[in-house]
Order: C-alpha cells, then structure tokens, then sequence
C-alpha cells in the first residue's frame, strides 16, 4: 500500500508557539511539534506528514484546495480562524477528506469568544485542551478513520 499524506495545517500565530502565552500554549515550538508528529507518522504507520503554518486567511485555504489533490487527511489548528472566518469553514466544508481540528488549548475553558468555532461543525472531529499531545491524538483518530475506511488522495471512499 503507497504511503498515506497528511497535511498538518497551523493557522495564525502558532509560528510563535514556545514564545506566545507559553502557560496557555505550552513551550514546544512548531518546528520540535513538527519534528514529532513527522517521527510518530512515519515511524508508527509509514506515513508522510506535511507541515505548513499561514497567518493569512486566504494562504490557509489555497493550502486546504491543494490537498484535495494529494492529501488522504488534515489535521488544522485554525488558531483565532476559528471563531471568526466563514470562507475557512466552507473551504473545509468543501475538502473531500477527513479532517480532524485540534487546540492546544481548552476551548471551552476559556474567554467567551472563543468557546465557539465556525469550522468544528465541517470537521470529522474536534480536539482540545491537551497542548501538543492533541496533535497526536488527531494522528490516532486518522489511523481509525482509515481502518474503517479505504480512503484515497482526493477524498475519494470505498
């Protein structure tokens, strides 16, 4: 079986994780989270994990339409997108593909504003308050996904 891709999306100001709010975010930077979660893909299921972080609106989705044609799932951290962008919840909306959304913080232990996201409703799942390991979680939850279903680059299901 050809390997399995998978596209970690990171929304705006994850750049800075490790710096940002560290009691909120915790001290791993993106790069060492990127680092771990290619490790874990690769060395627990074969799988190629691509990273990309976009503080744009528009960069996140361009990024969302080129993994239709690559990608067997997503992984998203939409960052304050989350609670703001109608144009990331339908391009998310429109991905063929699993799509797992992950926080490193708890949502709904937080600020008002952020106990609500506009993007968990397109998502296969949603994934919160567990710092990096969340990220990891969402891997595990892929790995179900595809041991249930055969699902090739393009969304397409068998």
């Amino acid at each position: 079986m050809e390997a399995r891709h998978i596209l970690v999306l990171h929304g705006p100001n994850l750049n800075l994780l490790g710096m940002r709010e560290p009691e909120i975010y915790g001290r791993m930077s993106l790069v060492e989270l990127n680092a771990r979660l290619r490790r874990l893909a690769q060395e627990r299921w074969g799988w190629v994990l691509h990273a990309e972080q976009h503080n744009g609106e528009g960069a996140l989705i361009d990024a969302l339409h080129r993994a239709i044609s690559w990608a067997h799932g997503i992984i998203i951290n939409p960052g304050g997108y989350t609670h703001t962008s109608v144009a990331l919840r339908d391009a998310l909306a429109s991905v063929p593909l699993p799509v797992v959304e992950v926080h490193l913080s708890n949502l709904y232990a937080r600020e008002p504003f952020r106990q609500r996201s506009l993007t968990a409703s397109v998502a296969w799942g949603v994934i919160s308050g567990f710092g990096w390991y969340g990220y990891v979680l969402a891997l595990e939850a892929l790995a179900h996904y595809f041991s249930d279903k055969e699902v090739t680059p393009g969304g397409g299901v068998s």
